[in-house]
């Protein structure tokens, strides 16, 4: 019997970097194959653990060319996709939404099409999985969760860009009967995330004491979730989760952004030996960013019922395992700082 090839799209960027670790090591009879177009997201430094696993490849290229990825499928024959190849930081979309609008929606449909032309003799058989955000919901008020059937409300063009492609996922179920999932999921932290993110930002400046910049009053509130949580929800979805069906994974764990830097500062100083307090002084405020949703909170019941998924981490627990792991993979952060992370691709896989 032919394993099962499973295609993971941006494979080497903070989260899917941590699916790919997931499905390699967890499922030695599964091919994954990892296709990344190694932007300045994407780090195969990420993925130095699993390189030459006998059940790992990767595949250098981009989700907008469709020519390529109807090529690739007719080579590879993949009996599956998880699709989190994005452009997903908002600041980004906002001095250039049309980058977002290519990568995001017309990539997305590009794999769609691909999808649906290699598997249309097969389609029961085959699982196409998108991989969405909490923001495509909009803002909350002071109270209330975002759940599965909450109308979308999107606020920047990241947003608007994940929207629509959600939509041309479901579309293409509706239409044509590709067998899909969807989730859509707070904010993630931890190992391995580029640093124009919060967490690894401020880690980072506090580090060589720089200022923390914080937007407007600070009071904007996210829901947080430890990065390999969110790796081992979409497992259980793509095996798991119901045909057509989507569900939102959070970690029930909302902080207000200024309460969480404080939390940070008081981690970092305690991690670096500094007095107490002393880091919190690098706290600068400055210009509210346009289209600022004032709060995000997911609702994960559903996951949970059915799927028994659940977070393993709570906050302050996975603040200080991320803040050991950036103070003891300084390389890797001077790497991905300086640019020469860049490179790793050309010395591993241009040898080969």
């Amino acid at each position: 019997m032919a394993k099962h090839k499973l295609l993971i799209t941006g494979g080497a960027g903070f989260i899917g970097s941590h699916v790919v670790r997931l499905f390699v090591n967890a499922y030695p009879d599964y091919d994954i194959v990892n296709l990344d177009k190694l932007t300045y997201a994407g780090n195969l430094e990420n993925l130095k653990d699993i390189e030459n696993k006998p059940n790992y490849r990767f595949i250098k290229g981009d989700i907008t060319d469709g020519d390529f990825i109807q090529n690739l499928f007719a080579s590879e024959h993949f009996d599956g996709v998880i699709h989190l190849a994005a452009e997903s930081h908002v600041d980004r979309s906002i001095s250039n939404p049309l980058a977002f609008v290519v990568t995001n929606v017309v990539g997305t449909v590009n794999l769609l099409n691909a999808a649906l032309a290699h598997w249309k003799d097969d389609l029961s058989q085959k699982r196409f999985y998108h991989v969405s955000t909490d923001e495509v919901y909009g803002s909350l008020g002071d109270t209330g969760l975002f759940t599965e059937t909450t109308p979308y409300d999107p606020k920047s063009p990241y947003s608007a860009s994940k929207a629509s492609s959600d939509h041309f996922v479901r579309a293409y179920h509706n239409t044509y009967g590709l067998n899909v999932v969807l989730s859509n999921c707070s904010n993630n932290y931890g190992p391995h995330q580029f640093p124009e993110k919060l967490i690894p930002l401020f880690i980072n400046n506090i580090k060589h004491n720089k200022p923390l910049p914080v937007y407007g009053d600070g009071k904007y509130t996210r829901d947080w979730l430890w990065v390999e949580d969110h790796a081992t929800a979409i497992d259980v979805v793509y095996h798991k989760g119901r045909i057509g069906e989507t569900y939102n994974v959070g970690g029930f764990n909302e902080w207000q952004n200024i309460d969480l830097i404080k939390v940070l500062c008081k981690t970092m100083d305690e991690k670096l030996g500094r007095e107490t307090g002393s880091s919190e002084k690098l706290i600068t405020y400055v210009k509210d960013r346009a289209g600022h949703d004032r709060r995000y909170a997911i609702d994960a019941t559903k996951i949970n019922q059915e799927l028994g998924w659940a977070p393993s981490l709570q906050f302050e627990e996975g603040i200080a395992k991320t803040v050991d792991w950036y103070l003891a993979n300084e390389e890797w952060l001077d790497h991905v700082t300086s640019g020469a992370y860049q490179q790793y691709y050309e010395q591993q896989y241009d040898q080969r």
